[in-house]
């Protein structure tokens, strides 16, 4: 009887925990689907938008790479803040996986406000001076 009881109440965990990660998975996908897409492609050396104007939302940044031969990443700062340091950076706005060559990662659903950013790639040393601008 008490393997019966330590059975069941496994399945009702895992049931429970499989509920909560179901909604999670829904509630992320939800986000998704009202956010718009700011699509970014690297190269070697560099991304081929240097310059980008949007209306202040929620956006989900889809970053391609193009044959730079390596992994590449994501990082988007508000302008005027010190990039080398990751505590100012919009880490929702980070790829969820590092994207391999010839390959499309997408960052998590990132709210953005009017002002200025700048984006680059720590893994592929882009400049460091391509720009975001919310209206």
């Amino acid at each position: 009887m008490k393997n019966l009881i330590a059975v069941f109440v496994l399945a009702l965990g895992a049931l429970v925990s499989g509920n909560a990660q179901d909604k999670m998975m829904k509630d992320d996908k939800m986000m998704k689907d009202k956010a718009e897409v700011i699509s970014l492609e690297q190269t070697p050396g560099e991304f081929t938008k240097k310059e980008l104007t949007v209306k202040a939302g929620t956006y989900v940044f889809e970053i391609h790479n193009n044959n730079v031969g390596h992994d590449v990443g994501f990082v988007l700062v508000e302008k005027g803040k010190d990039i080398s340091k990751p505590e100012n950076h919009i880490q929702t706005a980070y790829v969820t996986e590092a994207v391999a060559t010839g390959k499309t990662q997408h960052s998590k659903p990132t709210k953005l406000e009017r002002g200025e950013y700048v984006y680059f790639c720590p893994l592929n040393p882009t400049a460091t001076d391509n720009t975001l601008i919310v209206e």
